[in-house]
């Protein structure tokens, strides 16, 4: 059976590793195919949040929903606020950015087709449900469940796991809570938008099981005078299991390539970040993306603080209380808690 059509460059994943590398791509003329399983581009679940040394800089005014130059950081036995001159971190709507960034690609040439599943991949097919397309170069873009990932029999052994609720209201203070008596090595969250709030908690699926964690979630918000009830429960795994990102001719980025931070979770700016480095690997193979090796770097550290913090609980509360110390009286920057550069 021959393929139906042959592309340069095919992209599993329209989140915004793979929108950013389609766009990149699509800019220098190549021919650039994007398969994404949903329906619409944009839907998944994320609190919303992004840093202002990452990624907020760079979008439009008007995807911005809130924006705060100052910081709410809680644990255990102290509670202090980072302030900024610049907009620390602003929220943003997930499906709205999604939408931005694919209307970005489609106008730099980039062909996207929603509602496709991928059923399978070989050394030179990519095939879904309906075609069989060959490829040059392949990108799975796909998450934390990644089929391009699989394909290149690469483990997912350490994960992180999300849960939140959208609360209506108008809430303005953006909040971290820090406690490994109540969250192990995660936190709990308040990240405010236009006419509601993003309340979750994340954590190391190593350290604590997603239900203990939804639990513990249900009695931290009951304290704080917010209730469950009518609310949809939204849950999310994050890998933060990075082992490579570029396989010969396969490239793997954001999730997929394990890129997110294991200490917090966030994960769009890493998507970005590798999206657009893999394709300018793709245009040139000798290029050496130093924003993406500071972000690797960054990662490591990350990683490397987090397996402290769940070697053992009284360590992790002199790590963290000691962390939030630094930050009250500016001996780190809050940034250092941030993906971006």
């Amino acid at each position: 059976m021959t393929a139906d059509k042959h592309f340069h460059t095919i992209i599993i994943g329209a989140g915004p590793g793979g929108l950013a590398c389609a766009s990149v791509l699509a800019a220098k003329g190549i021919d650039v195919l994007v398969l994404e399983r949903s329906r619409r581009v944009g839907v998944k679940v994320c609190a919303g949040g992004v840093t202002w040394s990452g990624l907020a800089r760079h979008l439009p005014e008007e995807l911005i929903e809130k924006a705060f130059s100052r910081q709410h950081i809680r644990t255990g036995r102290q509670q202090t606020v980072i302030a900024s001159a610049e907009p620390i971190i602003s929220t943003i709507n997930r499906e709205n950015l999604g939408q931005w960034m694919a209307d970005k690609a489609f106008r730099c040439g980039a062909t996207i087709s929603t509602g496709t599943q991928v059923t399978a991949i070989t050394a030179k097919e990519v095939i879904t449900g309906s075609a069989r397309f060959t490829y040059d170069f392949l990108v799975g873009a796909d998450g934390s469940n990644s089929l391009v990932r699989r394909y290149l029999q690469l483990p997912v052994v350490h994960l992180g796991a999300g849960v939140q609720y959208l609360v209506p209201g108008n809430f303005t203070e953006m909040v971290w809570h820090l406690d490994p008596d109540q969250f192990a090595t995660g936190y709990a969250w308040i990240f405010p938008h236009k006419n509601c709030a993003s309340v979750g908690a994340y954590a190391n699926r190593a350290d604590m099981p997603p239900k203990i964690l939804q639990e513990k979630l249900h009695h931290w918000m009951a304290a704080h005078g917010m209730h469950t009830a009518g609310l949809k429960a939204w849950a999310a795994t994050i890998n933060f299991d990075f082992r490579g990102f570029h396989f010969g001719n396969r490239f793997l980025v954001g999730d997929a390539a394990g890129l997110a931070s294991g200490l917090t979770g966030e994960g769009i700016y890493s998507a970005v970040c590798s999206g657009e480095a893999v394709a300018r690997t793709i245009i040139d193979p000798g290029y050496q993306d130093l924003p993406l090796a500071r972000l690797i770097k960054k990662h490591r550290q990350h990683t490397l603080l987090l397996r402290l913090c769940g070697a053992n609980r009284l360590l992790a509360k002199i790590i963290l209380e000691s962390l939030v110390a630094a930050l009250r009286v500016k001996m780190i920057h809050f940034n250092a808690l941030e993906m971006g550069e």
